[in-house]
């Protein structure tokens, strides 16, 4: 059973809480996650560099730097955080190039190493011949 001074809660408060904020998430504007309304208040807020990016790179970009300002901004400075802007922005990029390489689903994950050249087996050394085990005498 667990104790009202710990910090664990029940099913049941548990349940409770994920009902209140389903019903809270119903009652939200139908327009609050659209990308137009993210990508307003956004804007301001860009630097110079995110002008290669495509609108939606840069929505990205800004949601990542918001989750990461959301949980860890209470300990970061201002030169934490303007880092993580430019390695948000620098990272985007790469990201787009790995999103428009083709793949099917027949393709299997790219972990092996297939060396172009087949390596020779060598033979296992033959195991040294054994001597007969000797049967116990009996008197």
């Amino acid at each position: 059973m667990v104790k009202k001074g710990d910090s664990a809660i029940s099913r049941r408060e548990f349940a409770r809480r994920a009902a209140f904020v389903s019903a809270a998430a119903s009652l939200a504007p139908a327009n609050l996650l659209t990308s137009d309304s993210i990508a307003a208040p956004l804007t301001a807020q860009q630097p110079e560099n995110t002008s290669k990016l495509s609108p939606e790179s840069q929505i990205e970009v800004e949601s990542r730097i918001q989750s990461i300002f959301a949980q860890y901004g209470s300990r970061l400075t201002a030169a934490q955080k303007a880092d993580i802007r430019r390695l948000a922005t620098e990272a985007q990029p790469p990201l787009e190039r790995l999103r428009a390489f083709a793949t099917d689903n027949r393709d299997g994950p790219g972990l092996y190493l297939k060396p172009l050249m087949e390596r020779e087996k060598r033979p296992s050394p033959m195991p040294a011949s054994r001597k007969p085990a000797s049967t116990p005498k009996s008197s």
